[in-house]
């Protein structure tokens, strides 16, 4: 059996560690990436080490998770939270993986469907550091994905105010943004398996072919949803390219609108 090498490479929102794939030149190094480092990353900083349409061999959509509108237990829920959230305006903080990261986006696109409602970004290195950021009342609210509010939710120590997109059966009594009136709000948080543009054709095939038996596979499916709330895809390359032009666009409009700048 041939052996796998996991190395973490945290820092500038995933970007480093895309980074170091998109400048490979072998058969055997692979990234998982968000959707910051193929979607909006290169509009947010053009001068970005690599070119997410030109730099990578795109092999399969892994899974997407909606987010969820997480804050403290002692902050109220529902619409009672939006009219708190209004009038502390720039008082209350969010926290999110970084600058131009889903989280980051999203928050500030939900800012613009609620009016008054502007909390300052502060960003953290990964949403561990996010959920610790909010249970120590560094910051009041943040977008991440559910299977990582949960434990905390049922701790009693954290509460979700909304999904994005719509209800989960992770958190089944958590109604969807939708319903406490906050309407077209349906970004999510996606991963997705990336190689560099040097990938040879037979292993861009192979994996093409092997990656979605592996997420169709009923224990990692289950795996994946129980202890992160992730639904798998294992889509084949080309949804991944639809995928990431379809969220760029949007990526787009939320940063040209909320004039978001590079770190």
């Amino acid at each position: 059996m041939d052996s796998l090498i996991v190395e973490n490479r945290p820092g500038a929102s995933g970007n480093l560690a895309a980074d170091l794939v998109a400048k490979a030149s072998d058969d055997h190094t692979l990234g998982v990436v968000i959707n910051g480092n193929l979607a909006s990353a290169k509009i947010l900083n053009p001068a970005l080490p690599y070119d997410p349409a030109r730099d990578f061999s795109y092999l399969s959509l892994l899974t997407t998770s909606p987010l969820a509108l997480v804050t403290r237990a002692d902050l109220p829920t529902g619409a009672a939270f939006f009219a708190m959230a209004a009038k502390q305006g720039e008082q209350w903080n969010y926290g999110s993986v970084g600058n131009g990261s889903v989280a980051h986006l999203g928050m500030e696109l939900l800012k613009s469907k609620v009016p008054g409602m502007n909390p300052v970004h502060i960003p953290f290195q990964g949403n561990p550091a996010v959920i610790t950021g909010l249970l120590g009342g560094h910051i009041q609210m943040a977008l991440v994905p559910p299977g990582l509010a949960v434990p905390h939710v049922k701790s009693g120590r954290l509460h979700i105010v909304g999904l994005t997109g719509g209800r989960s059966t992770l958190a089944p009594e958590a109604p969807s943004l939708s319903e406490l009136g906050v309407k077209d709000f349906n970004l999510e948080v996606w991963t997705a398996l990336i190689g560099p543009a040097k990938l040879s054709k037979i292993a861009q095939q192979r994996l093409a072919q092997e990656v979605p038996k592996l997420m169709r596979n009923a224990d990692v499916r289950q795996r994946l949803f129980i202890q992160g709330g992730w639904n798998t895809v294992g889509s084949a390359p080309e949804g991944l390219r639809t995928r990431v032009a379809e969220e760029a666009a949007i990526m787009k409009a939320i940063i040209k609108t909320a004039n978001i700048k590079n770190d």
